[in-house]
């Protein structure tokens, strides 16, 4: 009789089921490449609040799709928004 497969992946199903489940998923396209934005301004909390969770931590790349210079630029703005009291450090 053939052993059953019992290992697990990380979420807590089987492996098999993972992999027959996966579809591809598509690749996020940075949204300031998108919309040809040249500046990414720290005044526009609208738009900052894309890139901060809701405990008010700044969204990883592979979260929020952003090229790796623009995430710099969000990061800046980001912070520099924090400074003057646009954004809050930190939600309880």
């Amino acid at each position: 009789m053939p052993r059953k497969d019992t290992r697990k992946d990380a979420r807590g199903g089987s492996a098999k089921d993972s992999k027959k489940s996966a579809r591809p998923q598509r690749k996020k396209v940075c949204y300031f490449c998108r919309e040809k934005v040249t500046y990414v301004d720290f005044k526009d909390v609208a738009l900052l609040r894309r890139f901060v969770s809701d405990r008010g931590k700044i969204r990883a790349r592979r979260v929020t799709g952003t090229c790796s210079q623009h995430q710099r630029d969000v990061a800046a703005a980001v912070k520099s928004a924090r400074e003057v009291a646009l954004l809050p450090y930190v939600i309880r």
